[in-house]
């Protein structure tokens, strides 16, 4: 009679599975609760401790590390010694194994988790008997997954085992199963530890979907979700209505969140290509959505807009009336989700916002490896804010200096944002000289430039920016300082009665 190991912690579907092995003549071996579940729905069941002749010890921590167990896991069926040496000690060959472990990775996530808690839900005996039956595949099927037990029975049905080809693909995900895993019991503990950058780095994702192609069509992609990763993101959206998302539209929808993030207040952000082309502010989310859209009513066309408030009837009235690829909000009204469902292909997605978190570090792949760092969460509250020209700004200023701030850090360097105190008026983006990224922005802002703030992600190597912004009717600047030549700029500022403002904070993003 042919063996089969349960020992599940998930046990959608396992009762089934049993009984049809029972049928297709397996004798089961099983421990603990997945045991006392068969036997309550009446499946005849061996105990793993009447094979060992060992109990169960440890409060369950030692059940099935035994050579009666790993010896039929591993043990070469074609190999004569190996046959002599199951029979010499009454060991009985497995044939297959279902095994998933203790649910370490949701153990993590409850609110009440103590560290001896999470300890005693790291699995022993499961990855063991996993990774054995998956080195031993050859011979043992191994199932860690309750999807795939319907090709193993269909399988065992058809033609009284399973194939080669299906028992190699179910170990190569039993292992990607135990590296997840362990990453994931890695993670907690070097968190514990204090660990930021340990000497070796293991990260897992899960596969959200595959995507039609990548940046372009003629790459493929597919799109991963660090499941114990930020819940105030793209990977954690619900879709409420559209087309499934593009490589692109993930990339520049993950700009936008980051970006309405940013501020309290009613927000709304518009991005192409990974830049924001207009953000605004107001008193309602109607307000600040009429704000982004006026700070650059062309490039918003076939964008992705975030806001951070309910989209209510009257801002959906005026979304519906732009062509626009993805709209994120907390929550749709009834009204206004019905009114932007007419509209067949835009996306509208909700993310929690309330339940945000913010992602440790930030993890960006190179060719041959990764760079990890802690995400920028600078913000004014943060800075040595430091008035250094003789005019002080005004409370108008300030607010635009605080706005242009917040936006031009999510701007790709170099970087100038051209702002008032409701909206931007204009972004100068990834320009090899900074000048270059002020001329940009300030011909965008046009007339709109007279009394308006300009912020910058990095200082002035010199004061040709100054220059540029007084031409253009700038009266206030936000900058990090800390260039040799800083004395210029603030000279050429106290000449031209700009105000200016270091903050000792730089922005670049690359």
């Amino acid at each position: 009679m042919k063996r089969a190991l349960l020992s599940v912690s998930d046990k959608t579907g396992i009762v089934d599975f049993s009984k049809q092995l029972v049928e297709l003549g397996f004798e089961i071996l099983s421990t603990g609760g997945t045991k006392s579940a068969l036997q309550e729905a009446g499946i005849p069941v061996t105990a793993v401790g009447d094979v060992t002749g060992f109990p169960e010890i440890l409060d369950g921590r030692v059940k099935t590390l035994h050579p009666k167990i790993h010896g039929g896991l591993l043990s070469k069926h074609n190999d004569p010694a190996h046959l002599a040496q199951l029979e010499e000690h009454s060991i009985q060959p497995i044939q297959l194994v279902c095994v998933n472990l203790y649910p370490f990775q949701a153990t993590i996530q409850r609110p009440d988790v103590t560290p001896e808690l999470a300890i005693e839900n790291i699995d022993i005996g499961g990855p063991s008997m996993l990774r054995a039956s998956a080195k031993n595949h050859e011979f043992v099927t191994v199932v860690t997954d309750p999807s795939d037990y319907a090709v193993v029975l269909h399988e065992l049905s058809a033609q009284g085992e399973t194939t080669l080809t299906t028992r190699r693909r179910l170990a190569a995900k039993v292992f990607r199963h135990t590296a997840a895993y362990d990453a994931w019991i890695a993670a907690f503990l070097s968190d514990m530890a204090g660990e930021d950058f340990p000497e070796s780095l293991t990260l897992t994702y899960e596969k959200v979907q595959d995507l039609r192609y990548g940046e372009n069509p003629h790459q493929q992609a597919a799109f991963y979700q660090n499941k114990m990763g930020s819940t105030f993101s793209i990977a954690a959206a619900t879709q409420l209505h559209g087309k499934e998302l593009s490589y692109n539209n993930i990339q520049d929808a993950n700009a936008a969140i980051q970006l309405v993030k940013e501020f309290e207040q009613p927000a709304a952000v518009a991005v192409k290509h990974m830049n924001p082309c207009g953000v605004g502010i107001g008193h309602t989310i109607s307000e600040a959505f009429h704000k982004a859209y006026e700070a650059d009513a062309t490039s918003i066309f076939g964008g992705i807009v975030a806001l951070n408030r309910e989209v209510d009837a009257e801002t959906a009235r005026t979304l519906g009336g732009i062509f626009l690829e993805i709209i994120i909000a907390p929550s749709f009204s009834e009204q206004a989700l019905a009114m932007l469902k007419a509209k067949k292909n835009i996306r509208l997605l909700t993310i929690p916002f309330e339940e945000g978190n913010q992602e440790a570090f930030n993890v960006v792949s190179i060719e041959g490896g990764l760079l990890v760092q802690s995400p920028d969460t600078a913000s004014l509250a943060h800075a040595n804010v430091d008035v250094v020209t003789t005019r002080q700004p005004t409370d108008a200023e300030w607010q635009a200096l605080e706005l242009g701030w917040n936006v031009v850090k999510h701007v790709k360097s170099n970087a100038i944002v051209v702002a008032n105190d409701q909206m931007t008026v204009g972004v100068g983006a990834g320009q090899m000289n900074r000048v270059g990224a002020a001329k940009i922005a300030l011909e965008q802002a046009g007339d709109l430039a007279k009394g308006a703030a300009l912020a910058s992600d990095a200082f002035f190597p010199m004061p040709d920016t100054v220059e540029a912004a007084a031409q253009a009717g700038i009266t206030a600047i936000i900058q990090p300082g800390g260039s040799v030549k800083d004395q210029e700029s603030i000279d050429k500022a106290n000449e031209l009665g700009i105000a200016m403002v270091f903050t000792g904070i730089r922005h670049f993003k690359h």
